[in-house]
This record gives structure tokens, sequence and C-alpha cells, in this order.
């Protein structure tokens, strides 16, 4: 390591001086260069072309267990420790999240549903199950808020709103959008939390018209949505918090465009299902 960073370093500073500061001799350090490197070398260079390949595609988002996971997927037997030193080395580290923001509202007038789902966030066939909820966008415009619903079987956005409200209507509009494009099973189970906008006689009459079960987390309690909860987690640390937004437009676009280009076609989602034969349609 020491005759590494010596190498590294060369550029800044005098081979001589670096010696003598990390109490080595220069010609210990010469001979070190003339030497082949070892096939471990050999293995962490082409390990760390494909590392920063992964890194690039992950648009510098991934950190070391995903790009670790993808190896894998690639056929690449690697520890996962080996692929964190060579991230290191390189640089190379993924986006850490930030404190959340509460934008749950419940009406106790409302009716609720029991919660059926009971934290089970596994699905052996599309439209089994959906996932979904509220967050929020800061802009230079505003708040701009979106809703989105989940498959639990592929982990895909299969429908989203945002809009500048909070009313129904952006709930609504990301089931109508899930529907139409999925158009789902009678007996498919529909989660969310105790939100007004669910718990309303629009979103449950639509369920209802669609034969879908709701369910409903149990209050105050975020674990029994931890999917989407996930799912916005990733999405505000990988993209939102990345840079500030002028207007609730450019934010909407370039969330569609984040979620229909590179999260539901190209991301290792974390605890998803094995690919198979469901995987490119859903």
């Amino acid at each position: 390591m020491t005759f590494t960073f010596i190498r590294t370093e060369k550029a800044r500073f005098p081979i001589a001086m670096l010696c003598r500061v990390l109490e080595v001799s220069r010609s210990g350090f010469y001979a070190w260069c003339r030497r082949p490197p070892s096939a471990r070398a050999l293995v962490d260079f082409k390990l760390g072309v494909e590392v920063a390949s992964i890194f690039e595609e992950s648009r510098s988002t991934y950190g070391s267990p995903r790009v670790h996971a993808e190896l894998r997927h690639r056929e690449l037997e690697v520890g996962r420790r080996r692929v964190a030193r060579i991230m290191r080395q390189k640089g190379l580290a993924g986006r850490l999240p930030r404190r959340t923001r509460k934008t749950t509202r419940s009406d106790d007038a409302l009716p609720i549903a029991p919660n059926v789902l009971a934290r089970n966030f596994t699905a052996e066939q599309p439209k089994r199950a959906w996932v979904t909820d509220i967050t929020y966008v800061r802009t230079r415009e505003g708040w701009l808020y979106l809703a989105a619903v989940i498959d639990l079987f592929s982990r895909r956005v299969i429908g989203w709103s945002a809009d500048d409200h909070l009313r129904t209507e952006l709930v609504a509009g990301a089931l109508t959008m899930a529907i139409a494009l999925r158009v789902p099973q009678a007996g498919l189970v529909h989660h969310s939390d105790r939100g007004c906008q669910y718990a309303s006689d629009v979103y449950r009459s639509a369920l209802d018209r669609n034969g879908i079960v709701f369910s409903m987390s149990r209050k105050g309690n975020c674990w029994d949505n931890a999917v989407v909860e996930s799912f916005f987690s990733t999405l505000k640390t990988e993209m939102i918090h990345r840079r500030a937004w002028s207007t609730r437009a450019e934010a909407k676009a370039a969330i569609g465009e984040w979620i229909e280009a590179f999260y539901n076609r190209r991301a290792r989602r974390r605890r998803c299902p094995t690919r198979g034969p469901f995987w490119d349609q859903w």
C-alpha cells in the first residue's frame, strides 16, 4: 500500500521526499515498480473495470451491496468486502438517504380497511398485491406531491401521478394508470396507509369497481408499508436530492424519466425476486 501511494502521488510530490516521509528506500520503490503485477492485482484491475461500469450505469448511486449483487448476477464470483475495497480505492461512493417528512393526513371519520397485507411483501405472480403511498418534492416554485403504485412481484412502479396538491385526484391518478396498464385480477390486495385520500369514497369506489381488496396500515406504523417507503427513499437519495429543482414541471419530468427509463428497466431493486418469465413484462 505504501508503494502504491507513492506511485499515485509522485505527480504532485518528489519521489525522494515521499520515500523519506514514508520511511522506505527509493531503490525498493523502483524495484517494486519493475516487478510484474501479481495475479490478485490483475484480477482487481479487471474487477475495477466492471465495478466502475456498474457504478456509472447506476447513475453514480449504487453502494457496494448493490454493485456486489450486480456482479454476482453477471456470474462474477467476488466477495462483498473486496468490492467495497475496490470502490474505496476508486473513490466511488453510493448516495446516502436523508431524514424523511411525514405526509399522511388521516381522518378518523372516514372508514378504515383492515390490514389484509400484514407485511407480506412477497408475491408469487404479478397482479396479486400492490402497495401505494404519497411523498413530496421540494422545488423553488413550491411543493410537488408524488403518488406511486408498486406491484410487489416485480417491485416496479406500475402507476404514478404528480401534482401541486394532496387531494384525492392525486392518488386516483396513480391508481387509474396502474389499472389501465395492468388490468388487475379480482382479489388483488391493494395496500395503503390511512391517509384521507385513500379512505375517501372516490378511491374506495374505484377499488370496488375493479374487484380489488383494500388493505390499510395500522395507525402510525410506517413499517406496514415498507416497500413503497423504501422506493421513495431510493428516489430521493439517488435522484431528487442530487440537485435543486426550479419548477414543479421540471421535477415531474425528471421523476417520470427516472422511473420509466432507469428504475423500472435497469435499476437493481433491494430484495427484488429473481428475474423470471414475468420479469420483462411486469
